[in-house]
């Protein structure tokens, strides 16, 4: 089998909610959450063996509800959270909770599991995210590089800081604010910066985007009619602090400096129709993942705007001698910004796209219809980059 080719597993449900176990950085693996009316709801803890290309699965009974965002202790390879729907009084409530995975699948292997044990296994239930006291939860966020201990919760137009206590059994709330003005004021998503010593949080609500201190939980920016439409994911530029990527309903990528938010910094239109996920590659920040309601997966070179726009981090002691007598004009010139590759394999609308964290060339993506794709960043560009 050629190296770039992709890897598909179908779920046989319908699936929106995708993740690395971020915790886990020597194997490679992804958590899926199902959406299902009709059977109880599962995930699905994907191991994908690169030697062999081949994926092998766990399932976990989620049966509160559907799943509509999952996302991993940075921490604790066993420990989760899901924004989930439950039926009260006849009103849906999206409601989130804390988990904890049986202590034999927290980490990644290479063993198929026998069909005895193939049979699902239960979540530990380790404690709820207040329970829609304010409002339906969109998502959890962790602090990244944290002790698992902190974790973000967006409900409605509340934002709320959560301090995770007693090995997660608890969840005290540390702090919390709210969206202020007319209309329908609701997050739709949020990440936490791995910069500033982890004290800043951007979101996005409808057509905005706002950064938070957590410290203080107030504002620090705010980038108004970021996009012509909703704004439906963000993520931060892991080497370069103030860059932050967002995309949305007007089929738009756009990448900001939050130092200067008149405009953006750089825009992407490669997608026809809603852009739901964008994320930067956690090594090499010229790398970029989009997922849209146009079935694709685009993966761009922004190379422009990254860490390393020469191509390279020049440090004077590198060159040796036998490159004195090279033109110099190749370092000078910034390397031009272009789509690497796009990926047809999905039918549907893809969800969800995530870089593996063990992983740095690998990448998975889910479509609604349950097909989750894994891919890698073809090789040749894999050897530019490193070489």
């Amino acid at each position: 089998m050629e190296d770039d080719a992709p890897v598909i597993y179908g779920l046989e449900f319908q699936a929106r909610a995708l993740t690395p176990q971020t915790a886990e950085t020597d194997a490679i693996r992804f958590l899926v959450g199902t959406q299902s009316l009709k059977y109880d709801n599962q995930i699905h803890i994907i191991d994908f063996d690169d030697e062999n290309n081949i994926i092998n699965k766990n399932v976990l009974l989620h049966q509160v509800g559907e799943i509509w965002h999952i996302s991993t202790s940075p921490a604790d390879k066993g420990v989760l959270a899901t924004c989930y729907n439950r039926t009260s009084d006849s009103r849906v409530l999206t409601c989130a909770a804390v988990w904890r995975m049986p202590k034999e699948l927290e980490s990644g292997s290479h063993e198929s599991p026998d069909d005895s044990s193939s049979t699902a296994q239960t979540l530990e239930l380790l404690c709820h995210l207040d329970n829609t006291a304010h409002g339906n939860m969109a998502c959890v966020v962790w602090e990244p590089m944290g002790d698992g201990k902190k974790v973000i919760s967006l409900a409605d137009n509340h934002i709320l800081l959560w301090d995770l206590q007693e090995s997660s059994s608890q969840a005290v709330l540390a702090g919390s604010a709210s969206l202020e003005g007319k209309g329908q004021l609701r997050f739709t998503s949020g990440r936490w910066s791995p910069h500033h010593n982890c004290t800043q949080v951007a979101t996005a609500s409808d057509t905005t985007l706002r950064g938070w201190d957590t410290r203080s939980m107030s504002q620090v920016y705010c980038i108004e009619n970021a996009h012509g439409q909703l704004v439906r994911d963000l993520d931060f530029n892991p080497n370069k602090q103030y860059y932050l990527a967002s995309c949305g309903d007007d089929c738009k990528v756009k990448f900001w400096d939050t130092r200067n938010v008149t405009e953006p910094v750089k825009t992407l239109e490669e997608h026809s129709h809603w852009v739901w996920n964008v994320r930067y590659n956690h090594s090499h920040d010229q790398l970029v993942l989009t997922g849209s309601s146009d079935s694709r997966v685009i993966l761009s070179n922004m190379v422009s705007i990254s860490s390393e726009p020469f191509g390279h981090l020049v440090d004077d002691d590198d060159v040796s001698d036998q490159e004195d007598h090279q033109p110099e004009e190749k370092s000078k010139e910034p390397l031009q910004d272009n789509v690497i590759a796009t990926y047809e394999e999905h039918e549907d609308s893809v969800y969800a796209v995530e870089w593996s964290s063990a992983d740095p060339w690998l990448f998975a993506s889910l479509s609604y219809d349950g097909r989750l794709v894994i891919n890698r960043v073809p090789r040749a560009l894999k050897y530019h980059i490193l070489l």
